[in-house]
This record gives C-alpha cells, sequence and structure tokens, in this order.
C-alpha cells in the first residue's frame, strides 16, 4: 500500500480548501423508483450524464456506480473527481441481517481502470444485532479494505444504521445517535483501512425541538442533538462528511449549520437526492428538455447554496494526519 498515492487520489476527490463536496448519483432501484419502474436502462445512464454534466461544475467529486453510471462519468467536468459505488444495491429481504454484496463484474482494480479515484461501499450496520450478523459484516470490510490498500485507492464507507427489532419511526431516533456513533467507533479501527466515512447525521432533525412539524411531539431537546454531533465527532479520528438522506435541500443546509454550532467536525457531505431530486420529477414528465432547463437553474441553486454552507462549516481534512503512518 502506498500511502503517498493514496492520498494524492484523496486530493482529487476534495476542493483546494480540503473539503469535500461530493455529488452521490449511485442510485440504481431508488432512482428507478424516482423515474418510473419501468424505465429503460439507457434512460436511467442518460439521465446521469445530465446531471453529471450540469453539477459537477460546482462539485468536488462525483459518486457513481459503474452499472449505469460509466457514461456518466465521463461527462463530468474535468476539475471532478470520481468515486465508484462497489456494492450491490439493496439486499435480500428474505434473509435476516441486511447482508451487503459486490458487483458480480467489478473489483477495485476494474474500478480504477474506469478512472474512479476512490471506492464507496455500503452497509446497513445495526451495532445491537450481534455477532452471528456483524462478524460475517465486518469480514466484508476488511476484505474490501484491503483489496482498496492493494490498488492505492482510498476507500469511503458507508455506514447506514437500523434497528432489527422495530421499523417505528420514532422508537428508532430514540436509539439512533448510539447507534450511529458506535458504528463509527467500530469501523475507525485501522484494521478496515478506511479512509473516509460517510455517514447519517446521528439524530433524525425531523424529530429535533424546533424542526418537527406541528402537531409532532420532538425527540430530543435542541441542547441534547448538539450534544450527540459533539459525541460523533468524538468518535473516530478519520475524516467524515455526511449524507443527505433525501431530505429537503433546506433542511439539510440547516442540519449542517446546526451540526457545527453543536461543535461537529464533519469534513464534507456526499449529496444526492437532496440536491437533484426534483430533475428526476421533471425527467419522468417532460424528459431531457426540462431536466436540463431544472438543472440549470433550481440544480445550480441547490448545488452552490450548499457548497456555500459546506465551506462555510465543514473542517477541512487534515491529510497529514490522516496518512502519518
Amino acid at each position: 500500500m502506498s500511502h503517498v498515492e493514496k492520498k494524492a487520489q484523496l486530493v482529487k476527490l476534495m476542493t483546494a480548501s480540503g473539503i469535500i463536496n461530493a455529488l452521490a448519483i449511485d442510485q440504481r432501484g431508488a432512482l428507478r423508483r424516482l423515474i418510473g419502474d419501468t424505465t429503460p436502462v439507457a434512460d436511467l445512464e442518460h439521465f446521469k450524464c445530465l446531471v453529471s454534466k450540469e453539477l459537477t461544475p460546482y462539485s468536488s467529486s462525483i459518486l457513481l456506480d459503474p452499472e449505469i453510471g460509466i457514461p456518466g462519468s465521463k461527462e463530468r467536468d474535468a476539475n471532478c473527481g470520481l468515486l465508484m459505488a462497489y456494492e450491490k444495491t439493496g439486499y435480500d429481504k428474505t434473509v435476516k441481517g441486511r447482508y451487503p454484496d459486490l458487483l458480480d463484474l467489478f473489483s477495485v482494480k476494474r474500478l480504477k481502470d474506469l478512472g474512479s479515484n476512490g471506492i464507496k461501499l455500503l452497509i446497513y450496520y445495526d451495532v445491537d444485532e450481534g455477532d452471528e450478523v456483524n462478524e460475517r459484516k465486518r469480514a466484508f470490510v476488511e476484505r474490501v479494505g484491503a483489496e482498496c490498500c492493494h490498488a492505492n485507492l482510498p476507500l469511503f464507507l458507508e455506514i447506514l444504521t437500523y434497528d432489527h427489532t422495530t421499523d417505528d419511526k420514532v422508537e428508532f431516533a430514540k436509539v439512533k445517535p448510539r447507534k450511529v456513533i458506535a458504528a463509527m467507533q467500530e469501523f475507525s479501527n485501522p484494521v478496515y483501512e478506511v479512509d473516509v466515512l460517510k455517514v447519517e447525521v446521528p439524530v433524525d432533525m425531523n424529530l429535533v425541538e424546533g424542526f418537527t412539524k406541528e402537531g409532532v411531539t420532538p425527540v430530543y431537546t435542541q441542547a441534547q442533538a448538539a450534544e450527540f454531533f459533539a459525541q460523533q465527532s468524538a468518535a473516530t479520528h478519520l475524516p467524515f462528511i455526511f449524507l443527505s438522506a433525501g431530505v429537503s435541500p433546506e433542511l439539510f443546509r440547516q442540519t449542517l449549520a446546526f451540526a457545527k454550532e453543536g461543535g461537529s467536525t464533519f469534513n464534507g457531505v456526499l449529496c444526492g437526492r437532496a440536491t437533484w431530486a426534483g430533475a428526476a420529477e421533471e425527467y419522468a414528465k417532460s424528459g431531457s428538455q426540462g431536466v436540463v432547463a431544472w438543472l440549470r437553474e433550481t440544480g445550480v441553486q441547490n448545488i452552490t447554496a450548499l457548497n456555500e454552507v459546506v465551506e462555510k462549516y465543514a473542517t477541512p481534512v487534515d491529510l497529514d494526519k490522516l496518512y502519518s503512518k
């Protein structure tokens, strides 16, 4: 493994100031659901090309998938780095554990040959599910981490938490902070060779006092939520970036400001649907012409407004500290 090459690849994914303001459009099944269940693959590829071409001039990097995202990777701005997703989308709902799986036709080396500057791996993780499930996931991440080291590419690990005992939104919100923080602690262990954590904010912002809709009972006070953001930052020595989880652009920007005020040292964002979801709706209604118009107006407004917030509140990545060994 060459820390020098890993560091050089990570630099290509960041802004000049050391912030990661990346655009995520590696959605596959979720994108099809947004545009239409019967949408042909060629149309999904075309949509990703349009998003890449119009929005990557405003992004430090773009996350795509090699299944339907390769054409889009070729449309990105020359100054925009490339992340590639390595996992299959979703999980087998007939099997307990939400186990991850890798794409059959790709390897880290093949993704690097496609021009990728980094690898993104997504896992679903519940720290309370027990070793029968979690030991298998830990070994899985170790294998991918070793593969990335061999190819000298940084690994971005995306952790989506859940509670294997309930699907109730409010009940999960109560335990989410502990689950997010504990998962970050686990995968910060050097054995996994993770370079950047892509994580959820530690609370459900829709259930924070002052952010709830009328008639909704908050789960957290603002003081409690702020403390969870501070605890999250203390849980890892690795750079970590926030995913948008499909919330509105306005709420995501408000969340980042709140995180900073609470003491968060997050290093950027990897934001998807909060930036371009409206374009998918436009594509379903009026095709590519409407999408381009939407992206050039609303899409650019969304991403530039987000960039301003990220540059104001995010902490630059300390590359020397990350690759000191």
